[in-house]
């Protein structure tokens, strides 16, 4: 184990160290530049889509709201990387390290709505009415490469179908034995068979859930958040000063200190938001909606939602009880732990127990939806989709039961090589990419509701949806909304 170890310390300061921390910082602004920022100015606009119709009563049974995507893109980022991941980040980087999650979140913001807006381009019909798509779908037509494709998807089901998930069952599993004394072995065995009656049940049973988990799991964590806040109101400047002076100070940058606070909030941020990995445009996909771009906004609040509230609600929870008394030591989820109980007693740990539970497992489903999605790209075999159930199901009791540092060097490496794919894929794509969001951009401009036909980017070969029939639909759906109003 300890030589398995080593080798994955290794490969990890190679992937992200000498690789991906470059990437995602030049394709992220490359593209926040070409679009003028527009991913950050227009966030009313993004708030108004989530209402986005999918047509008649009977149309809507099949098809996937841009609501219903975001709700499963939003369930996957908010789990285990919004509570324990912040406090890993507190813990080895220092509150320094929050300020570079929120600017990865703010750079990621275009990586995220450039994705899911190729993902939306190039994405397929299916038997049953609705859509399916992701990076494996526009690698292998955008780019013309099923090889890259086929490793994406690979990449995509082995860490968010397996590894990912392991890390959330970890964190309910240290929940439930630090608060509950539930044996990890009980608790792996329980969250088998609760996913399985769900997954079992098809990706429509896992969207409805996340539609009511995540809004309420969001509302909670952040009502809680907002509790603390106001009864540690005078700390609030000081946790901000800490913050900024620790991730801009001279002390800091004159070390080795500074390299590894950019890094931990680097990483724990990209872990929790998503953004570039090339996970969101599977749900993103999946959307019924007028214009490919509607989708990479709508996508693109969720990374500010996740990064900017959720993420940030854990940052005070943490540093406004324990400002002046934060212990060495402490990490992950106990080090939000004493903060929750130092705040409320011991009703603060049964609180954050139920919230990581519930943060935590929203995701599994979430991860599961992106894992299930590429094993269909790949093959509509009903054999090969039950054997990654199984093994998904296996992993989730693996994590209950295994040590957390190597869980999350794992989840990792593996989001790393997801990212530097995904990443290298887009921006080979950026000319249809930017000719979309420019298309959109302009009629916006004219005060229209955003329609789009394949025919208007040349550049736009072997689409599959976006043709004369979508077109006649969507102006139809459009005028039957202007007569309601």
């Amino acid at each position: 184990m300890e030589v398995i170890n080593t080798i994955l310390q290794i490969l990890l300061t190679w992937v992200w160290d000498y690789i991906l921390i470059y990437m995602l910082l030049f394709v992220g602004l490359y593209f926040s530049f070409k679009m003028k920022f527009s991913q950050l100015i227009h966030i009313k606009h993004m708030v108004s889509l989530l209402t986005e119709h999918t047509g008649t009563k009977e149309q809507s049974k099949t098809r996937v709201s841009s609501f219903g995507a975001f709700a499963v893109t939003s369930a996957s980022r908010v789990g285990a990387g919004n509570i324990a991941g912040v406090g890993v980040a507190i813990y080895l980087g220092g509150p320094g390290a929050i300020f570079w999650m929120w600017i990865i979140a703010l750079i990621g913001t275009a990586s995220c709505l450039i994705e899911n807006t190729l993902a939306q381009a190039y994405k397929h019909n299916t038997p049953e009415g609705s859509f399916r798509g992701g990076p494996a779908f526009y690698i292998a037509q955008g780019l013309k490469s099923k090889t890259w494709a086929f490793i994406f998807s690979i990449l995509m089901i082995v860490s968010y179908g397996l590894v990912f998930n392991s890390v959330q069952a970890n964190t309910i599993a240290h929940v439930m034995t630090t608060f509950f004394s539930i044996s990890n072995f009980n608790i792996g065995v329980d969250l088998v068979i609760f996913t399985l009656l769900i997954i079992f049940g098809g990706l429509k049973r896992v969207i409805k859930v996340s539609e009511v988990l995540f809004p309420v799991m969001a509302l909670l964590y952040l009502l809680t958040a907002l509790i603390i806040i106001i009864m540690h109101f005078t700390e609030i400047i000081p946790v901000f000063q800490l913050i900024l002076s620790e991730a801009l100070g001279l002390k800091e940058a004159t070390t080795g200190a500074f390299g590894f606070m950019v890094m931990q909030g680097i990483k724990r941020g990209l872990f929790s938001n998503e953004a570039g990995m090339g996970s969101t445009p599977n749900a993103g996909a999946a959307a019924y909606v007028s214009h490919p771009v509607k989708q990479g906004y709508i996508q693109s609040l969720g990374v500010l939602v996740d990064t900017l509230l959720i993420s940030s609600a854990t940052a005070f929870i943490i540093l406004l009880p324990q400002i002046h008394i934060l212990q060495e030591g402490v990490t992950g989820v106990a080090l939000v732990y004493r903060s929750m109980n130092l705040t409320f007693g011991d009703f603060g740990g049964y609180c954050l127990t139920i919230l990581v539970i519930i943060f935590s497992y929203s995701s599994i489903l979430g991860n599961y939806f992106y894992g299930e999605m590429n094993i269909k790209y790949m093959t509509d075999s009903k054999w090969a989709l039950n054997a990654f159930r199984v093994g998904a199901l296996l992993m989730l009791f693996y994590g209950a039961m295994t040590a957390i540092q190597f869980v999350w060097d794992m989840a990792d490496f593996f989001m790393g090589l997801l990212a530097i794919v995904n990443i290298s894929a887009i921006f080979l794509l950026r000319k249809v990419a930017l000719a979309l969001v420019k298309d959109y951009m302009k009629q916006l401009s004219r005060g229209k509701d955003p329609i789009f036909h394949r025919e208007r980017i040349p550049e736009l070969t072997q689409v599959e949806c976006w043709g004369d029939n979508e077109y006649r639909a969507f102006q139809q759906d459009l005028a039957r909304r202007q007569e309601k109003k």
